[in-house]
């Protein structure tokens, strides 16, 4: 079965059992959307079903009441009289979607069993996947999807529509999706379309539902502006391509428009939150003719401001406030901060990168080929070490300074 559409049908199918069953099934429920989906890709090699989804749902509440049996706890006369209960009216596609997610968002659970459940209940990622996201032991991350289902059954069902509580941890969850989507933490491949089309499907879904959140229609905006670049990310040799090295020819004008506009109506009267600036970092140069032709500026100002909002807890936004500071300042004062920034962060990802553009930029080659190289050995990136490695060999047999908006984020 095509993936795409597995990630699709799955989140449905578990929303219709648990609105059977109820929170107190989550566990079985997804065990037995997980095995439907395992006999479909069994029985659909070449022809699906007319209704994948009815089909799947049929299969699943079948594999439900075979576990449910099993369960001693599952042998009560209520649970038999709620297995035999007619399915109640079903709601559209998008609010079963919905449903999952706010589910798995639950403000009761943690930060990290809200994104790995997310990820595996609503992505559709395998467990060993997610792990990879995490760079964590696979056993760790299977821990945490079960403690954080546990933890749903206890909690209750959210109510129908995403308290504000709900929102940011909704908003953080779908982030972390969309990073892993168009950044993967392989490289193999570097972007997974079907992720990310996800992943904007689902903050479109929420933006539908909470129209006055300046964060949602930013994170959204965020999103839209990084995937109007993808087709110009990657070159044929499966190396990242830079920022100012993109053919910005190839980015799609509609997506841009779209996220623009998005930005325009949010940043109205809004408090400045994180995703609404990062989106505005994101219109910035995605509206920008060239590299050149960006207003760096501003978007150290926006880095400096994000810095405040955040409470200068995350230092990948310092990161990229340094390569800001690189072009606005020059390679001097941004070297200065990057000595800072290690001394706090030692193992922080990117920084020897961003290090060894700002070295390349101040014509200190040698250093640079250092830094390149360190770069390259703790990257598990497979694109991205690519794009290091061309970089590091331009340095080594060229010795020209290239730009250090290279060192942004593609």
């Amino acid at each position: 079965m095509a993936e795409g559409l597995w990630r699709d049908l799955a989140p449905q199918a578990l929303a219709r059992l648990l609105r059977a069953h109820g929170r107190a099934g989550f566990d079985l429920c997804e065990d037995a959307v997980q095995e439907a989906l395992l006999q479909a890709h069994r029985q659909w090699p070449g022809r699906f079903p007319d209704d994948p989804l009815a089909w799947l749902v049929a299969v699943a509440r079948r594999r439900y009441a075979d576990h449910a049996r099993g369960d001693a706890r599952r042998r009560s006369r209520e649970a038999r009289a709620a297995l035999l209960a007619p399915e109640p009216p079903q709601a559209g596609q998008d609010d079963d979607s919905l449903l999952v997610l706010l589910m798995c968002c639950h403000p009761g659970l943690p930060r990290s069993g809200q994104v790995a459940l997310t990820l595996r209940a609503v992505a559709g990622l395998s467990t060993a996947r997610i792990a990879n996201v995490y760079q964590l032991p696979e056993p760790t991350i299977a821990q945490r999807i079960t403690r954080a289902k546990r933890k749903v059954a206890e909690l209750g069902l959210p109510p129908p529509g995403p308290a504000d509580e709900r929102v940011t941890p909704v908003l953080d969850v779908l982030y972390v999706m969309f990073t892993e989507a168009h950044h993967t933490t392989t490289g193999a491949p570097p972007r997974d379309a079907d992720l990310a089309a996800e992943a904007i499907r689902l903050a479109r879904l929420l933006l539908r539902a909470v129209p006055s959140s300046a964060e949602v229609a930013g994170l959204l905006a965020l999103m839209l502006l990084t995937e109007a670049r993808h087709p110009a990310r990657v070159g044929p040799d499966g190396a990242l391509v830079p920022l100012d090295e993109q053919d910005r020819a190839l980015w799609d004008r509609s997506l841009i428009r779209e996220g623009a506009a998005l930005v325009d109506r949010a940043v109205r009267g809004a408090r400045p939150g994180p995703y609404l600036l990062q989106a505005c970092v994101a219109a910035l140069h995605a509206e920008a003719a060239s590299a050149e032709a960006t207003d760096w500026g501003e978007v150290l100002a926006l880095y400096r401001v994000l810095e405040a909002v955040t409470g200068r807890g995350n230092p990948t936004i310092t990161l990229n406030r340094v390569v800001a500071q690189a072009v606005v300042d020059g390679s001097a004062v941004a070297l200065g901060e990057l000595d800072a920034l290690a001394a706090e962060h030692p193992r922080l990802p990117r920084l020897d990168a961003v290090r060894a553009h700002v070295l390349e930029q101040a014509g200190r080659a040698g250093e640079a080929a250092d830094a390149y190289r360190r770069a390259i050995a703790v990257t598990t990136n497979l694109a991205e070490q690519r794009h290091l490695r061309r970089r590091l060999l331009g340095v080594a047999t060229a010795g020209v300074p290239a730009g250090v908006t290279g060192a942004t984020t593609s």
